[in-house]
């Protein structure tokens, strides 16, 4: 049964998907996090809570480089020394300095969106369409070109075998003894396993403070694999496997 779904086709000259542990040399997810693009769909919407939404993330990109950023340090509490900060901050000292950072180049990505509330989903293409600005996805200054589509779906068997080269987040839930794919010639499922957020709910602290607890997906992040005979899998109009999260 076909249903429908948004579809984003995204180019980036260069891109960083910070890994959050990553601090002297900011590393870069291979692909951008859930909640990296859920951030950008909510605020393109103007949406001020979290709407509920599946996603699936494919791409690919040419290769990596390094580059300087200006990083800015502070410790809670530590007053400000003339001797020791760069910045003053309201009496916070504040040390300036420069850090590395990983970029992407020439990234392509294909994201499919469906909302919990199918209500919603000429809303998020309409806002994706026509954006109130210019869309950056990762930091600010990555700047992401968008081709916005509203696309059919749907689960089928497969006939043969499917080569798929995009790179994937396919969510580790998913890998079982039904999920019928192959990754590399050996037939073994290689890749490497990530733990990304997807969104977050506000939770009251024992001190009367309020903190993020994220919800992680578990992913397989793999790529030049197989899907096999009489597996079922979603597609979009054009051939392109799904992978909800």
């Amino acid at each position: 049964m076909k249903s429908k779904a948004i579809r984003l086709k995204i180019h980036q000259e260069t891109a960083n998907y910070r890994i959050p542990v990553s601090h002297q040399f900011r590393e870069s997810y291979p692909l951008p996090p859930y909640s990296t693009v859920i951030g950008m769909i909510h605020y393109l919407c103007d949406f001020h809570e979290y709407h509920p939404m599946k996603l699936s993330i494919q791409g690919n990109y040419a290769s990596t480089t390094s580059d300087f950023y200006t990083r800015y340090e502070f410790k809670n509490g530590m007053k400000y020394d003339d001797h020791r900060h760069n910045l003053n901050a309201e009496g916070m000292g504040i040390s300036r300095g420069i850090g590395n950072i990983q970029l992407l180049v020439d990234v392509n990505l294909i994201v499919h969106i469906v909302p919990d509330n199918l209500d919603e989903l000429e809303t998020i293409y309409r806002a994706l369409k026509y954006p109130r600005e210019f869309p950056n996805l990762g930091r600010r200054e990555d700047i992401a070109n968008i081709h916005v589509d509203l696309v059919d779906i749907e689960k089928r068997e497969l006939e043969k075998d499917v080569p798929v080269k995009n790179s994937f987040y396919i969510p580790r839930e998913q890998i079982n003894d039904d999920f019928n794919f192959l990754v590399k010639k050996d037939g073994g499922r290689r890749g490497t396993y990530y733990e990304i957020n997807k969104n977050y709910s506000l939770v009251s602290t024992r001190r009367n403070q309020t903190e993020r607890r994220w919800n992680r997906i578990q992913v397989l992040y793999a790529s030049n694999f197989t899907l096999l005979e009489e597996g079922e899998f979603v597609f979009d109009e054009d051939n392109n496997p799904i992978f909800w999260a």
